[in-house]
């Protein structure tokens, strides 16, 4: 799996079409939510209300790698494309290269002034979701 520090330069480099095709590629490859998770999704502790988007997610850390599991809905393709960016790219990583993740990945992505300001909140509040959840453990 391509990691944060790879991909950002690939999404700088392109044009504003390319990135959020390439956003929407990264929505058709976010994983189903584990069955063992899909009766979790009534407690509202998994939602991010920050998103006016549905999104449900899970962050666990087990011997020493994070696992990031969510369900946000495929009508919703460019935030469902940030979260498996974040999910794909994070999997498997120490907790200490998710605390590292820049704060302003939407920006050095390229992606900020291409999404809307409440649609920036929102993915913003999911990637700090996910490195309070890592620093908690």
């Amino acid at each position: 799996m391509p990691t944060i520090d790879s991909i950002i330069p690939r999404f700088k480099a392109a044009d504003r079409t390319t990135r959020l095709e390439t956003l929407l590629d990264y929505s058709r490859k976010l994983p189903p939510l584990p069955q063992r998770l899909e009766l979790e999704k009534v407690r509202e502790e998994h939602r991010v209300h920050e998103c006016q988007t549905p999104v449900f997610l899970w962050v666990e850390v087990e011997d020493g790698q994070v696992h990031i599991h969510a369900d946000v809905p495929r009508e919703s393709p460019t935030v469902r494309g940030f979260v498996s960016l974040l999910a794909r790219s994070l999997d498997g990583a120490p907790p200490e290269d998710v605390a590292k993740v820049p704060d302003d990945l939407l920006d050095q992505l390229g992606l900020s002034e291409t999404l809307g300001m409440t649609r920036t909140q929102g993915l913003t509040a999911i990637l700090h979701r996910i490195k309070r959840a890592v620093a908690a453990v």
